[in-house]
């Protein structure tokens, strides 16, 4: 499939969003398959080593991207495909307005240490927005898919085919409760300009989590803002935020402006962010 890209200002995509929802299926499908692989090391407690700019991988990373590379190409030819471990070893393709962002296993550090929050986060950009996406905790055996504003959590083991419709959980990201925001904070990488954040706003209670799953634990309605103003890359959030878009959140710069992909030019590197459920009134850009 090759998506025609639809400036922001113009009409709209000629993907309807019950394809880019089954876009979405597919992608869970693809995730899914590298549970296997990911699981067989993570029974071995697979040891890691520092990539050229100090961020861990294991032989895990590796074999889930070959597992899900090949399928995305299958699914989706001609179309770029941006993934982490290839971008480290230089293979980063020329991405144009429609691309593919994947983390074949997003999380490594929880992978490393056992805790079960690791991720394979496969995600679909189209004019700068992520448009579909799925996110899938192998540990846990659960699946988040979210496009054309749809989305659903469901349940499925490591190679599993996906479960019919009637075993699946429609998500709707929640209002923000009257007593106060319940927060996602990175696990691994808690910083000061997040605490400050946190600190200047009613906070209910803080939940931390690894990888994508704050994303995920948002758009089920399980908490409402997950800020971050540490180092993240594209890769990282793309699929998250497709699930949570889906949901009715968002994804926003810290100034309520908008959250954009494609930035080749910085490398892909993201900046801070804040994903909201249903944005808090008086927060930046909110209807309130």
């Amino acid at each position: 499939m090759r998506l025609a890209m639809i400036h922001k200002a113009g009409p709209k995509s000629p993907l309807s969003s019950s394809a880019l929802f089954g876009l979405a299926e597919a992608f869970g499908a693809i995730a899914v398959t590298a549970g296997p692989p990911i699981m067989r090391h993570y029974a071995c407690h697979a040891a890691g080593k520092a990539k050229a700019d100090g961020s861990p991988v294991t032989e895990a990373d590796l074999a889930a991207e070959a597992v899900i590379l090949p399928a995305l190409e299958a699914l989706m030819p001609g179309t770029p495909i941006l993934s982490e471990e290839q971008a480290s070893a230089g293979n980063i393709p020329r991405c144009g307005q429609d691309f593919l962002l994947v983390d074949p296993l997003d999380g490594t550090r929880e992978f490393l240490d056992h805790n079960g929050e690791f991720t394979v986060n496969i995600g679909l950009i189209a004019a700068g927005r992520p448009v579909a996406g799925a996110v899938y905790q192998p540990a846990g055996g659960l699946l988040w898919i979210g496009g054309g504003g749809r989305a659903q959590v469901m349940t499925v083991a490591p190679g599993e085919a996906l479960p019919p419709t009637d075993e699946r959980r429609e998500l709707s990201a929640r209002p923000v409760p009257d007593h106060g925001v319940t927060a996602l904070v990175s696990r691994s990488h808690l910083d000061p300009d997040t605490q400050a954040f946190l600190a200047q706003r009613p906070c209910a209670r803080t939940l931390a989590a690894g990888s994508a799953l704050k994303f995920c634990l948002i758009a089920q309605g399980d908490g409402d803002v997950y800020p971050r103003f540490g180092p993240t890359m594209e890769w990282d959030t793309a699929a998250g935020h497709a699930v949570l878009a889906s949901a009715g959140g968002d994804v926003v710069a810290p100034d309520g402006g908008s959250f954009r992909y494609g930035k080749a030019e910085q490398g892909f590197r993201n900046g801070a962010f804040v994903a909201w459920g249903r944005r808090a009134p008086g927060e930046p850009g909110s209807a309130a």
